[in-house]
């Protein structure tokens, strides 16, 4: 039942003024009518020299804008932000998740959700450890970075596995992201216990990342949420399943061996990742996130062999003058890489995703740091996006696999930008 906003405002005020008990919180979104200045904001306590303080992260559509306010500043800066007109706050602090959506009547729709075990308040000060986004202070992302052999049992990072750690890290943030853009435009409902987020991971492999995308999602934020991993390999499920059910997460975050094409498709998943499917293995996992239409894709495409086969076995040059960049081996295997998911991102735009292409993680962790990260909004195509599009794959004279697997929805695509 709506609440009166007056009254919940209240309630988020007190929550995010009380920097003993606030974790995190997040305003975003737009209220009809209600003038706003930043795009998103971000409040959690921070210890800093002389104390802890409240620090406020504002982005605009360039650049962030953080500072930090002591007790007697924290009141003014929360009502100046609780005057804006966001239209969702999410506040979670250590034992509790506060949902609340704005309604246009202006009433509060709002979802709380105890949480299973109280969570540290992490307020590092200068002479401490960076604060982590990933923070193994919080008991769910210990056991979890222990149990894959990231930590050791006291809880910290291994020299020796700092880079799977940081590669972890870096995809929660995005998925955070993801996930807080999409409901912000409205393509993604608020979980609820009775119709959770389905989050599927095509292609998981040893469920790093999927199991750390459940403890983001279900342990750190209290989201409703199902998590489900698909690999081929029944080894790979029997170890994934075996590491989830020892974690005590068996019933919310599950496995099968199966092929991309031949995944559960029932109930349809909200978000769907891919994150280093080889080859043509991403343009299947694409393909099946564009069969179910789903609200947020983030796929980190690998090993590229595709289209370098098809310049390699055609008798075709390239076209002019692009010949001084394929006469090299590794100049040609790198631009075609780029070419790959240029077509890739251009396709997904065409049939109604908004698309970033962004870095996963920087080059000294991983080379393979691309990620798509595509948004449904249901947008029809650019004509003149289209005409690019066809104008670049018969210079070249390629045929990208996804286009193959998506013709249905392309042809409709292309309908649609012709009306």
């Amino acid at each position: 039942m709506p609440e009166s906003w007056d009254s919940v405002r209240a309630e988020v005020r007190a929550a995010l003024l009380d920097t003993g008990s606030l974790v995190r919180a997040v305003g975003a979104g737009r209220r009809r009518g209600v003038p706003l200045q930043w795009r998103r904001v971000e409040l959690r306590p921070v210890g800093i020299k002389g104390g802890v303080r409240l620090q406020v992260t504002a982005y605009d559509d360039a650049q962030a804008h953080t500072t930090n306010h002591d007790d007697a500043a924290a009141p003014a800066a929360v009502d100046a932000l609780l005057d804006q007109g966001f239209g969702n706050w999410h506040v979670e602090t250590t034992s509790e998740v506060v949902q609340v959506r704005i309604t246009k009547k202006g009433d509060a729709q709002v979802h709380r959700s105890r949480r299973d075990a109280p969570v540290e308040v992490a307020t590092p000060g200068h002479d401490r450890a960076k604060h982590r986004f990933f923070d193994v202070a919080h008991p769910d992302v210990r056991a979890f970075l222990t149990a894959v052999g990231v930590a050791d049992h006291e809880g910290r990072i291994k020299p020796s596995r700092r880079d799977k750690y940081i590669q972890v890290e870096e995809f929660v943030k995005l998925l955070d992201k993801a996930v807080d853009d999409a409901r912000t435009a409205g393509v993604l409902p608020d979980p609820t216990p009775e119709n959770p987020w389905r989050l599927v991971d095509l292609g998981c492999g040893n469920a790093y990342l999927t199991i750390g995308a459940y403890v983001w999602l279900a342990r750190v934020r209290g989201l409703p949420v199902r998590v489900h991993g698909i690999d081929v390999r029944e080894s790979s499920r029997d170890r994934n399943a075996a590491r989830a059910a020892e974690l005590g997460w068996g019933d919310e975050l599950t496995f099968e061996a199966a092929t991309i094409a031949d995944a559960a498709t029932e109930p349809r998943p909200q978000v769907v990742i891919a994150l280093h499917a080889c080859d043509t293995a991403t343009d299947d996992a694409l393909a099946r996130a564009v069969h179910w239409e789903a609200p947020v894709v983030l796929a980190a495409p690998c090993c590229h062999h595709d289209l370098q086969a098809q310049l390699a076995d055609h008798d075709r040059p390239a076209p002019s003058p692009y010949s001084l960049l394929t006469r090299h081996g590794l100049l040609r295997e790198r631009f075609v890489d780029v070419l790959t998911d240029a077509f890739r991102a251009s396709l997904l735009r065409a049939v109604g995703y908004r698309v970033d292409t962004v870095q996963f993680v920087s080059d000294e962790h991983t080379p393979r740091n691309l990620l798509l990260r595509a948004v449904r909004t249901g947008a029809p195509p650019v004509p003149s996006d289209l005409a690019d599009y066809d104008a670049l794959i018969d210079e070249w004279g390629l045929h990208p696999v996804l286009e193959a697997r998506i013709t249905a929805e392309l042809d409709a695509a292309r309908a649609r930008a012709t009306c």
